[in-house]
């Protein structure tokens, strides 16, 4: 009986026998016992781990962060690597160049902003190349003169070296830039060329500018030499006693075509990676200079130039029929071209 089997009495004591246990069963218990415990103390040491590493990471980015690379904002298809034909770039054949091109009007400052960017070691800009006629013929010369730019092979004065990492020029938009617009935004942007659009807020202070170096190509008042710009104050001087006349008749029509001719350039390069600028803006806020040399991808350091502004002061005192003008634009949306829109 079961009963008989599980127990007996031997001199009065009561003896429990238990049923033997299949051996496998507790080799089985005993493993599973042994695999829960062993995922357990791994858990813990990788969390440990981790904690750990994370710890040191976040130590070693206090002491010293690292510096945000200079193309990290600008899009791949803008960085470029030219072969040129004239020379070698040997060591600096991996670095990348970028395009551009600084489109503006006469006596928008160009010409000063353009001697700040090419005294930056990395930026080669090449001035007014199509103010000479022949390179503006038609698209084809035009894009021909491009590619020579953005290939390094073309040379001048501002031409830096193997090593230059932005390479652009200064176009005026009367010089063939207008006439071609559709073929020139797809040559842009099929090249990766940035565009900075450099205008003057002030158009009177334009049209001074203008007038006086007119008249400074036949009067030649600097020792029987013309100079669109100057590098001392006496020379300055010299050209700011010309007090050009203002037509006050076709002013007001004047202002106005000024004005359309920078909105529709912009509006016909809005599809190119661009940036606007303005030479009130660049000469009370030196950041600007910053902003674009962040635009070009370039190292920010100080830039430098030795032109001299000619018309400082008031345009009360550059303007020779000024009562005239001032009546002309009181009371319109130019009136705020009469005041000084600068110290310098």
């Amino acid at each position: 009986m079961v009963v008989e089997d599980m127990f007996y009495f031997n001199k009065d004591i009561l003896v429990i026998k238990h049923q033997k246990k299949s051996p496998m069963l507790l080799r089985m218990s005993l493993l599973m016992f042994s695999m829960v415990c062993g995922v357990f103390i791994c858990y813990v040491c990788l969390k440990q781990t981790s904690i750990h590493a994370r710890t040191i990471l976040l130590e070693l980015q206090q002491i010293e962060k690292p510096s945000r690379s200079r193309f990290n904002l600008i899009d791949i298809s803008y960085l470029h690597y030219p072969n040129p034909v004239t020379f070698n770039r040997s060591e600096c054949a991996q670095n990348p160049v970028q395009l551009f091109a600084i489109l503006t009007n006469q006596r928008s400052g160009s010409g000063w902003f353009e001697t700040l960017l090419n005294s930056h070691i990395n930026v080669s800009s090449n001035g007014e190349i199509f103010s000479v006629a022949e390179r503006r013929v038609n698209v084809s010369t035009i894009v021909q003169t491009l590619d020579k730019i953005y290939n390094l092979d073309w040379f001048n004065s501002a031409s830096k070296n193997e090593c230059s990492a932005a390479i652009g020029l200064k176009w005026m938009l009367n010089q063939g830039l207008m006439e071609h617009p559709k073929e020139i935004v797809d040559y842009f942007n099929c090249r990766g060329v940035s565009v900075i659009f450099l205008f003057r807020r002030n158009l009177l202070r334009r049209m001074v500018s203008t007038l006086a170096n007119s008249y400074d190509r036949y009067a030649k008042l600097l020792n029987g030499t013309h100079k669109s710009h100057v590098h001392s104050a006496e020379e300055a001087d010299t050209l700011s006693k010309y007090k050009p006349t203002i037509n006050s008749k076709s002013l007001l029509a004047d202002l106005k075509d000024m004005e359309r001719s920078a909105a529709t350039a912009i509006e016909h390069f809005n599809t190119t990676r661009h940036m606007i600028l303005y030479y009130e803006d660049l000469l009370r806020n030196r950041t600007k200079l910053k902003e674009v040399l962040e635009f070009l991808g370039l190292p920010v350091i100080e830039l430098t130039s030795r032109q001299v502004k000619i018309h400082k002061g008031p345009l009360s005192e550059h303007i020779n029929n000024w009562n005239e003008v001032a009546k002309t634009l009181k009371g319109t949306t130019y009136e705020s071209f009469l005041q000084a829109d600068y110290s310098s």
